[in-house]
């Protein structure tokens, strides 16, 4: 399983690597600091199976 995701920050455009844990659940939603801009975004994965995960995120 792959150990590290990537977003797109919603404010600054940004790429943003985040680690990746499957033992949180298949879906999962939490909020985090863009670390270029500061601005909070709601990071989005999910884990479907053996597809990689997918990784999003909207500003809050």
């Amino acid at each position: 399983m792959q150990a590290e995701g990537a977003y797109i920050c919603g404010s600054c455009g940004e790429q943003i690597v985040v680690p990746l844990d499957p033992s949180g659940g298949e879906e999962q939603e939490y909020v985090e600091d863009c670390p270029v801009c500061c601005r909070a975004n709601v990071i989005h994965v999910e884990f479907s199976g053996r597809d990689e995960p997918r990784v999003w995120a909207e500003a809050e």
